[in-house]
């Protein structure tokens, strides 16, 4: 079993900066992979961004709706997996949800409140 928590989610304008972070409860290096999600009302839960963090060369994967804007990135010392926004637009309003991936498990956080808005 694997628990993550998030934080870091609020009310942002649009062009500004969040970070958010997914705390975990074991070694990120043990877990297959680290994912990004989210989702917004209305919508389909989509794949935001990846890291492969069960190895030890690093691949990161984006959706192309986020692709320079968004980076993924982790602390092992910390288990700590990261989601750096920057110039944030309305359509990034949406629920964000830490995953992590085993083989044969799906591990959720309980998501935070990202909102773009002026």
């Amino acid at each position: 079993q694997v628990q993550l928590v998030e934080s870091g989610g609020g009310l942002v304008q649009p062009g500004g900066s969040l970070r958010l972070s997914c705390a975990a409860s074991k070694s990120i290096s043990s877990i297959y992979s680290m994912a990004w999600y989210r989702q917004a009302p209305g919508k389909q839960r989509e794949l935001v961004a990846a890291l492969n963090s069960g190895s030890p060369t690093y691949y990161t994967y984006y959706a192309d709706s986020v692709k320079g804007r968004f980076t993924i990135s982790l602390d092992n010392a910390e288990n700590t997996v990261y989601l750096q926004m920057n110039s944030l637009k309305p359509e990034d309003t949406a629920v964000y949800y830490c995953n992590g991936r085993e083989v044969g498990y799906d591990y959720w956080g309980q998501g935070t409140q990202v909102t773009v808005s002026s």
